[in-house]
């Protein structure tokens, strides 16, 4: 009928469509939805869920070993391609960022090494957590100042050095004392490809890691953890 009128606001299939690309690798074709999906109505939320969903069959099929780090690398491009066009989430749209968590990333004071950091980064955005990443050489003290302001639910430390061992152990040791200052506690996470048990045990960290798949997967477990025992 002539006086009826469609309703633009995407639909379901048409978000999908979106993660379908995403699990693809199509960098062209997710960009393309996402900016079609926002011109038809789709709010932010809409948009970035969408791409959560097909950035956890990525991380799928990186665990299945189908797709190699190169492929874990470009879902992360794809997803902060997407960040850079759509708008800020609205107030009432601002809780995607508490579905999964929050996680505040940095390579310890004394090292510059970043790729595994980079790579945690991207693991945590694949399962739908919100990243802050401090870059490298962090301080202890900004660390901590950084939880204040943030209100992360893991810290996560990284180096490779073992100049970094004492400044993670100075760094969870800072934590620990300000506790009381902070709105709730964050499970400390170390990670570099020359972590061990000895290590973790030295700097008393929480958990420890020299995947990142497998400590966003460590992380999820511990804080369902806390969740059901609270």
């Amino acid at each position: 009928m002539s006086g009826e009128t469609r309703d633009e606001k995407p639909g379901m299939s048409d978000l999908a469509s979106i993660g379908a690309a995403v699990a693809k690798l199509d960098e062209k074709a997710v960009l393309r939805l996402a900016r079609e999906a926002l011109a038809e109505g789709a709010r932010s939320t809409e948009v970035i869920r969408a791409v959560e969903d097909g950035m956890r069959v990525v991380g799928e099929r990186y665990e299945r070993q189908d797709i190699y780090l190169s492929g874990l690398i470009m879902a992360g491009e794809i997803f902060r391609g997407v960040m850079e066009i759509v708008p800020p989430p609205s107030s009432e749209d601002a809780l995607i960022d508490k579905r999964h968590g929050r996680v505040l990333l940095g390579t310890v004071a004394g090292d510059i090494h970043d790729i595994g950091k980079n790579l945690a980064e991207q693991a945590f955005r694949i399962f739908g957590f919100t990243v802050e990443d401090l870059g490298v050489n962090v301080p202890p003290e900004d660390f901590f100042e950084a939880a204040g302001r943030f209100q992360p639910d893991i810290v996560g430390l990284s180096g490779l050095l073992t100049v970094a061992f004492t400044s993670m152990r100075d760094t969870t040791a800072l934590f620990r004392e300000r506790a009381h200052q902070l709105e709730k506690t964050p499970i400390l996470v170390i990670g570099g490809g020359t972590i061990d048990e000895h290590i973790a045990a030295y700097v008393a960290a929480d958990l420890w890691t020299v995947d990142a798949m497998e400590g966003v997967r460590l992380c999820q477990r511990t804080l369902e953890s806390r969740k059901e025992n609270r």
